[in-house]
């Protein structure tokens, strides 16, 4: 498997990965927006209404606290557990992202899109947003193809807010694939340090394939 694209050694102003991985150009080609987004705009919901609607297994996955990246090299045994970086730049977040962040609109935001890939199947798809002002000293920059989570839950003063869920599909790049839709989507603020982290995850019906779980 070819190696990730060579980072990006510009200041993070300047940076800006549109495709990190040959990984996905050769057997998932990336796209923005080719998912028809379910809803005109994100529609999340704090994930304790949505229970109902939820099975069993879904809800151990969505409601839990604890690192998905951990959960996820758990669930995927002797598989190889992987980060592919779709996007990283600085831009401007939703609307909707913004009013999560308490920030104004039209502020410029650290932006991270990956695909969270288990064997040769991505399995989640993530996008995180962060006041561009606020990441000082976060050497966030510098996660390359590292899982967020893995540095995230290793933060002593970690807070994280309360966690909504929807049924969207992804409105930001994925791995292309006929096939891999997403399940449900999650998202959550955390805070540390003085920084605010708005992190999406959605999983994907490759996911659900390969585990076994229900359609929702």
């Amino acid at each position: 498997m070819p190696s990730s694209n060579s980072r990006c050694n510009k200041s993070l102003s300047e940076c800006h990965v549109t495709l990190a991985s040959p990984f996905f150009a050769q057997e998932h080609p990336v796209a923005t927006f080719s998912f028809r987004p379910a809803c005109a705009f994100p529609v999340w919901q704090p994930v304790a209404a949505v229970r109902p609607a939820m099975s069993a297994p879904w809800w151990q996955w969505v409601a839990s606290t604890d690192s998905l990246t951990a959960r996820l090299i758990n669930a995927g045994g002797e598989r190889r557990f992987r980060v592919r970086l779709l996007r990283q730049e600085v831009g401007m977040p939703r609307l909707d992202e913004a009013q999560a962040l308490g920030i104004a609109p039209r502020r410029y935001a650290w932006l991270r899109e990956v695909a969270l890939c288990v064997g040769d199947s991505p399995w989640v798809v993530a996008r995180s947003v962060a006041p561009l002002t606020q990441l000082q000293g976060q050497h966030l920059k510098r996660l390359g193809e590292r899982s967020l989570g893995s540095w995230l839950f290793q933060q002593p003063d970690l807070v994280r807010g309360p966690i909504e869920a929807s049924t969207c599909q992804p409105r930001f790049a994925y791995p292309q694939d006929d096939k891999a839709r997403s399940r449900w989507g999650r998202r959550s603020v955390f805070q540390h340090g003085g920084l605010s982290l708005l992190v999406q995850e959605h999983f994907l019906t490759t996911m659900a394939d390969d585990l076994g779980l229900p359609s929702r």
